[in-house]
């Protein structure tokens, strides 16, 4: 019984009114009010949290004051005397990431010839990959096509996203589901073999499909099976963390940081693919995280400080339900298939004050608002306020088991500190959830460095300015399975690079001097401090 009195007696009116809610779904926002609660209660909008970068490639760009201060840091390599010229590995194409973008990178590189080298901070499949639940987004049932996809994916990224990132996305979607089928990824199916899928917030047709709730999981066991399968060569625990350029300027490896044994090493590569996932762990303006531990900006330092651009650096994705209570929840992602089954966010007076599948910036701003302006929170033992969440309403939709059966993931992990989920509701706030915007690229993947490539989280433009749910699993195959098949190629044109240098080390940190920041602050940051919070 983890929830107290108190909070058992402000559930008494979730209970009263989940009858009303049965078939009457509360109506959507004019796209006026979307904007207008945007502009007052999301993050992105308050300008306190942000500032202007003051070098690099694209000084003088906003970005959340987390992220300028990693990126406004000197280099862990300061200070330290590596021979250039001695290589410890010496490959085609160097993937610095092992989630579901560095793996499906390095199958396709590999499969096009190339001879690839993984290497990623934690162990293989430690992503935030891993930890996605609801879906992937796919049009390929006759109601819909890539087209209408095409239509939701700008919608939701408030018509901000690069056209031919967000093109590639939809367009190679069924391909990358029948790609993840023929590996072996267990889908959800009817009996008769069909593709079972749902909606997900600010999607037109029902195009999520599912491994139950830990879809991520099963997506990424199926990848890193079928690479160790191939052989292809993984260093654990062996993060990047500074690109080397050529005597061109261009890609042409990595020094990396074995963790335990804390000696440097020098990888040298014809091309290079960042894959590093996000910067959730920087907790921008205090929010608790959904995100895997190794989720530290690693990649766009690394980036930016070779000269890569950005784009929309300053675009936070806050998921609307993440956990809020018991406190070993908070921050927990709530995955929004729930909402998909029918859950409805409410009051604490049992009211539903949203649709429960507005896009996720939009329902964020609507939770925030709820509590912070019409005080119309549920106050909880921590200090803090959140909404209800109703889940059992799922199990009045579409019958007894639905729970246990579509999320047993979220079952057991609320079961664990005594919560039914089939019988209570969730207590839920938003929760920091991804980086929308990254290092921009193009359709294959390229960075504005030659042979540097981008994949996943890391990378900017595909989604605009807001994601839609079950577009992130697929934006990481998609541009992973590209990014390696073009850095494949283009390594095959290549001669084994010469002149590997960081000389833009040292121009960075003349311009870091200049600016008067000191060098107290050292990045990429590979891992979270928590010992001062």
């Amino acid at each position: 019984m983890a929830y107290t009195p108190q909070l058992r007696e402000l559930m008494k009116k979730v209970e009263e009114t989940r009858p009303s809610r049965v078939g009457n779904p509360f109506p959507r926002m004019t796209p006026e009010e979307r904007q207008e609660v945007l502009k007052k209660f999301h993050p992105d909008y308050n300008e306190e949290g942000f500032r202007e970068i003051r070098v690099g490639v694209d000084k003088g760009k906003r970005m959340p004051t987390e992220m300028a201060d990693v990126i406004e840091a000197y280099s862990r390599l300061k200070g330290v005397a590596l021979d250039l010229n001695t290589f410890d590995y010496d490959v085609d194409v160097l993937i610095i990431g092992g989630g579901g973008a560095g793996a499906s990178a390095a199958l396709e590189a590999q499969a096009a010839g190339a001879e690839v080298l993984l290497v990623t901070k934690l162990r293989f499949g430690d992503a935030n990959t891993m930890m996605a639940q609801g879906g992937i987004q796919a049009a390929d049932k006759p109601n819909d096509s890539p087209g209408i996809h095409y239509l939701d994916v700008v919608g939701g990224g408030r018509f901000e996203n690069i056209p031919e990132l967000a093109r590639a996305l939809v367009m190679d979607a069924p391909l990358v589901i029948a790609w993840l089928e023929k590996l072996g990824t267990m889908f959800d199916k009817k009996e008769d073999g069909t593709m079972i899928t749902i909606h997900g917030g600010g999607t037109s047709r029902k195009r999520m499909h599912a491994a139950r709730d830990y879809t991520g999981a099963e997506i990424m066991r199926t990848l890193r099976d079928e690479a160790y399968n191939r052989g292809i060569k993984v260093i654990e625990f062996c993060p990047a963390v500074e690109l080397l350029l050529d005597k061109q300027g261009r890609a042409a490896g990595a020094v990396l940081y074995n963790l335990e044994t804390e000696q440097y090493y020098i990888a040298r590569a014809k091309t290079v693919i960042i894959a590093t996932g996000g910067s959730g762990r920087l907790h921008y303006r205090g929010f608790p995280t959904s995100n895997h531990y190794g989720a530290t900006a690693d990649g766009l330092v690394m980036g930016y400080r070779a000269g890569a651009k950005t784009i929309y650096a300053d675009s936070i994705q806050y998921h609307p339900t993440g956990g809020a209570y018991p406190p070993q929840l908070l921050g927990l992602l709530v995955t929004e298939k729930t909402r998909g089954l029918g859950a409805t966010p409410l009051n604490v007076k049992g009211e539903q004050f949203v649709y429960h599948l507005e896009t996720r910036d939009v329902e964020s701003s609507a939770i925030i608002r709820e509590c912070k302006e019409r005080k119309l929170g549920v106050p909880l033992p921590t200090g803090i306020d959140a909404v209800w969440l109703d889940s059992p309403l799922i199990e009045q939709i579409h019958g007894e088991g639905t729970i246990e059966r579509q999320l047993p993931a979220m079952l057991r992990q609320f079961a664990r500190f005594g919560v039914d989920i089939r019988k209570e509701p969730m207590l839920i706030y938003p929760t920091l959830h991804y980086q929308n915007g990254g290092l921009l690229i193009n359709e294959n993947g390229q960075s504005t460095i030659e042979n540097l490539y981008v994949a996943g989280e890391t990378a900017g433009g595909i989604h605009g300015t807001n994601r839609l749910m079950g577009n992130s699993l697929l934006d990481i195959l998609v541009f992973g399975r590209r990014a390696g098949r073009h850095a494949a190629a283009k390594s095959k044109e290549m001669a084994a690079p010469e002149g590997l240098n960081l000389d833009h080390l040292e121009q960075y940190h003349r311009e870091l001097d200049q600016a008067g920041i000191g060098a107290e602050r050292v990045s990429p940051m590979l891992l979270p401090r928590y010992t001062h919070r």
